[in-house]
């Protein structure tokens, strides 16, 4: 009999075979994937009414991506925290989808509570906010019999890990669609790729550097007559309790993509380091401006991480396998390449495939799985992706070596335990210099 150790790793390692053959059959299901009219009355099905929570730019994007590759699509209703967002949305959406934006003042939830009327009067979700809220939402929706896209992370600690993989168990049980926001696994050069690798071409793959070096992201400036709470999320991606940092937020899609090719098989420990090296206002919150981190396999194989927000320096988002018989070259969305260990290149993807939008063709096979009646149930993929990330950021936070286990044992969970509501006290304020706390490496405890 397993111990409870082996049965919780067990819960999050390899899919490998069911990785090759989805990868074909999705490759193949991909041509016509964007033909936008051809699922308007598919399966006896007139509309599938979209929901969107969280109105903020990536937000406004899904649903647009959404509501690009089904003409049978109409968007139904909007939540979001602040209601100037919705509007936003609306103005941004309208003269795209004329037709097709029907989304009246009775079905507009502002508030902390509003996804649940998106919830109520939708078929189809998009959890696109604030990432703190993503296993709730999502979890609420399944529980509700509704088809949910959830945007990367899957969570920010633990305790939202645990809850994704609830609606994944559940959503398997009442037929419940889950698209999990990871997409790199929908971008066709990178399909083959993974096919090429996984049957051998590069040999055994022993290291994988994984990095995402990039300029900040929106920094919020407060504005007069906002409480601290309004300000923070507001400013969500830049406190750590509510957005998990940077490794969750931009690295995660270099962790996932490596997973991938890897079989979802996942590290056993990890250690890192990190802090706030080249911005020190107030803007930047509590979270850190460079993180790397060292994954480490029983076998010996590696993953190396790094992510950096930083103004005038080196910009990077690539992953490099290196493999006893070659390598492998992804860069964002570029056709990715193969060279021989000389650096001989071998191999490249097709420019013209690697060229379809993968932020379309994950909504393309999304909705066309739910009006063939086969849903996809993806939240499991997402859910190993953010336990990974969330392992490194724990351990550059605290500077020590950590292992998947102890962190699965944890159920580590941000403050404030519970509901949030706008009254709710902030688990970090500014001190008297304005500045917020930040995790102390060697120093800070959180498990």
């Amino acid at each position: 009999m397993k111990t409870t150790a082996q049965q919780n790793q067990t819960r999050f390692t390899s899919r490998r075979g069911f990785l090759k053959t989805s990868a074909t059959v999705a490759g193949t299901a991909l041509i016509g994937a964007i033909d936008v009219g051809r699922f308007a009355h598919a399966a006896g099905s007139d509309t599938l009414k979209l929901g969107l929570i969280g109105c903020g730019g990536r937000g406004t994007g899904a649903a647009g991506n959404a509501l690009t590759v089904d003409a049978g699509t109409k968007l139904w209703a909007l939540a979001d925290i602040f209601p100037d967002k919705i509007d936003t949305t609306i103005n941004t959406l309208s003269p795209k989808f004329p037709d097709r934006i029907e989304v009246p003042r009775g079905r507009q939830f502002s508030g902390l509570q509003g996804y649940r009327g998106v919830i109520e009067n939708c078929d189809v979700v998009l959890v696109v906010c604030a990432s703190r809220f993503h296993p709730d939402y999502t979890l609420a929706a399944v529980q509700n019999k509704k088809h949910v896209f959830v945007e990367k992370p899957a969570a920010v600690d633990i305790a939202g890990v645990n809850k994704i993989m609830q609606a994944d168990v559940l959503s398997k049980q009442n037929g419940t669609g889950v698209l999990a926001g990871v997409t790199y696994r929908y971008h066709l050069g990178r399909r083959e790729a993974v096919q090429r690798i996984q049957a051998g071409e590069l040999g055994e793959i022993v290291a994988v550097q994984c990095e995402y070096l990039r300029s900040p992201y929106r920094l919020i400036e407060r504005e007069p007559g906002w409480s601290e709470m309004e300000y923070q999320l507001r400013n969500w991606y830049h406190f750590s309790w509510l957005s998990g940092d940077d490794i969750l937020q931009s690295l995660i899609h270099d962790l996932d993509s490596a997973l991938w090719v890897l079989g979802d098989v996942l590290p056993s420990q990890a250690y890192g380091m990190g802090g706030r090296s080249t911005h020190f206002e107030a803007t930047m919150g509590t979270c850190f401006d460079h993180n790397q981190v060292i994954y480490e396999y029983p076998n010996g194989r590696r993953i190396y991480g790094a992510c950096r927000t930083a103004v005038g320096c080196y910009g990077s988002n690539q992953d490099i396998f290196h493999g006893t018989k070659g390598r492998c070259n992804f860069t964002a969305f570029q056709p990715p390449y193969f060279t021989d260990l000389n650096g001989n290149r071998t191999w490249r993807a097709n420019v013209e495939q690697s060229a379809k939008s993968p932020y379309e063709l994950e909504h393309s096979e999304f909705l066309q799985s739910i009006r063939a009646g086969k849903p996809f149930q993806r939240a499991k993929i997402l859910a190993d992706s953010t336990l990974v990330s969330v392992l490194g950021q724990l351990a550059v936070y605290t500077g020590k070596k950590i292992s998947l286990q102890e962190v699965l044992d944890s159920k580590f969970a941000f403050p404030p335990i519970g509901e949030i509501t706008m009254n709710t006290e902030p688990p970090v304020k500014p001190g008297p210099d304005g500045l917020y706390p930040v995790a102390i490496p060697g120093q800070t405890k959180l498990l």
